[in-house]
């Protein structure tokens, strides 16, 4: 499994922090030095079941400099979302585990954190 994290956000530590507390093992990425292409957003928007704008932080400066919120929520916009995504990731959801079961969750909660650990025992 694998964990995208901003070292600063106090869900993605504790994210990290339960994960240690049941061994498990995964991956720590932190997504704003290594930032995800358009096509590894595409794909883990795939494993979520979710759009861009599900993912996205809309209350960051970088939002309202770009008014996310009043872009269109469609799929004719949906590459613009995810272009802003991979250019501005700060505007990224966090934290998102990446289960090996295919699967991902954006884990802001200890029980989403316990959904991607049971999923990645399966």
């Amino acid at each position: 499994m694998e964990i995208w994290i901003n070292p600063a956000c106090s869900k993605c530590r504790s994210a990290i922090s339960l994960l240690d507390a049941e061994g498990a093992e995964y991956t720590v990425r932190r997504y704003l030095e290594d930032v995800p292409s358009a096509d590894e957003i595409r794909a883990v928007l795939e494993r979520l079941n979710l759009e861009p704008w599900d993912i996205t932080r809309t209350g960051e400066a970088d939002a309202r400099e770009l008014g996310l919120r009043e872009w269109a929520r469609d799929a004719e916009s949906r590459e613009r979302w995810i272009t802003a995504l991979a250019e501005h990731p700060r505007l990224i959801q966090r934290p998102i585990i990446t289960a090996d079961d295919g699967t991902a969750l954006v884990a802001r909660t200890e029980d989403a954190v316990r959904e991607a650990l049971s999923r990645d025992k399966d």
